[in-house]
C-alpha cells in the first residue's frame, strides 16, 4: 500500500508535523509493509495555475493530464496517481487552508481529473478508476473544536479535490484546535487511529 502525506505548513517540526507523524505511526502500525511518501510543499517549487485549461481539454483516457507549467509538480503528479491514500494536513489560515496548499489543490484539479457529467456538466471526475482513502488533518492554534464551523473551510476543500480529483473517499478528519493552549500531545493519540483507519477501512 502506498500512502502519501501532503503537508502544507509553512514551519516544519511544530503541530502539523507532529499529527502527521502520529498518523503515520497509525498507518504503519495496521499496515507495516506500507509505504509513506511525505511531501512538505513549502518545500517545492510550486507555481500558480495559469487556468490555461489544457489539463481539463486533454485526452481524458489518459491517468494524468498535461499541464504546460515545469515546476516540482511534474514529480509528485505521479506519486498522486499511484498511490491507494492520502493525508492531506495544513493549519487553518484565515479560515481556510494555508495558501501554499491551496495553490497545490488547483493545480491537482484537472490534471488527476476530467470533465464528467454530475452533479453537473463539465465538473472534475476522477480519471483514476481505483478507489481509494484519504484522512485530513487540521490545526488551528487559538480555535476550539466546539467552534469549528465557524472556522474550519480548510477540511470540505480537501475533502472535495480528494473525491473529484483524486478518486479517493475521506474516511476521517481531526480538527486539532486550540493547540496554543491545549498542546499538540492533546490530538496525538486521535492522530494515530485517524491513520490507523486510513489502512484498515
Amino acid at each position: 500500500m502506498q500512502i502519501v502525506a501532503i503537508i502544507g505548513s509553512y514551519r516544519k517540526g511544530r503541530s502539523i508535523d507532529t499529527l502527521v507523524d502520529r498518523a503515520v505511526a497509525g498507518v504503519r502500525s495496521a499496515q507495516p509493509e506500507a509505504e509513506v511518501e511525505r511531501i512538505n510543499l513549502i518545500e517545492k517549487r510550486i507555481e500558480y495555475c495559469k487556468n490555461c485549461m489544457v489539463c481539463r481539454n486533454d485526452d481524458p483516457a489518459k491517468p494524468v493530464a498535461d499541464c504546460v507549467i515545469d515546476d516540482d509538480m511534474r514529480e509528485i503528479y505521479p506519486l498522486l496517481e499511484r498511490a491507494d491514500g492520502y493525508i492531506v494536513a495544513t493549519p487553518v489560515n484565515m479560515g481556510s487552508s494555508t495558501a501554499v496548499l491551496k495553490t497545490f489543490l488547483e493545480r491537482v484539479c484537472w490534471v488527476l481529473a476530467k470533465p464528467g457529467r454530475r452533479p453537473l456538466p463539465g465538473c472534475p471526475v476522477p480519471r483514476s478508476a481505483r478507489k481509494k482513502r484519504a484522512v485530513a488533518i487540521v490545526s488551528s492554534g487559538l480555535i476550539l473544536p466546539v467552534l469549528r464551523r465557524f472556522c474550519d473551510n480548510a477540511t470540505p476543500l480537501i475533502k472535495d479535490v480528494c473525491r473529484c480529483s483524486l478518486g479517493a473517499r475521506m474516511v476521517g478528519s481531526l480538527y486539532a484546535g486550540g493547540v496554543e493552549k491545549r498542546g499538540v500531545e492533546y490530538y496525538a493519540g486521535r492522530a494515530f487511529r485517524l491513520g490507523k483507519r486510513l489502512v484498515v477501512e
